[in-house]
């Protein structure tokens, strides 16, 4: 059965409620992060940062997404943190008030990898004549308009 203004295959917007809920879990998670809470050494030499928590409708799982700073390697990451997950897990409960709190599956965000192959690709040699050609021929355009000389 089709709701007003969903599709087949359409995904949902998360809810307001899921994005507060969200975002009150990646607080949490970073507080803990950032005073060294966690007392795994593999997490602590890490340094890890949570950009984003999306939440499940039901509010029972959250997906946390995770970079390690400093050029850490992301597996590894995923590894500790979801070790640790149990712990966080009732750390998080304690800092936010909900009936359950969410289950914590981790996963490395690599939109920042993303960013950087996009960077690397817009400073190329290739772009940069693309763009230059491109300014040339406009100004060669605006240079000639009529075909006489003055």
């Amino acid at each position: 059965m089709v709701q007003h203004g969903q599709g087949q295959g359409q995904a949902r917007a998360p809810s307001q409620r899921q994005l507060r809920v969200g975002e009150l879990v990646r607080h949490a998670l970073a507080e803990i992060l950032a005073r060294g809470e966690l007392m795994d050494d593999e997490v602590t030499r890490m340094m890890i940062t949570v950009p984003e928590v999306r939440v499940s409708p039901d509010l029972r799982n959250a997906t946390v997404y995770i970079t390690p700073l400093g050029g850490g390697d992301p597996k590894q990451a995923e590894k500790s943190m979801s070790r640790n997950a149990r712990w966080l897990r009732g750390q998080v409960a304690r800092r936010i008030n909900l009936k359950f709190a969410p289950e914590l599956v981790f996963r490395y965000d690599d939109r920042f990898d993303e960013t950087d192959h996009i960077e690397a690709l817009l400073h190329s040699p290739d772009v940069a004549r693309d763009l230059d050609g491109g300014k040339q021929s406009q100004d060669d355009a605006g240079k000639g308009g009529t075909g006489t000389d003055h």
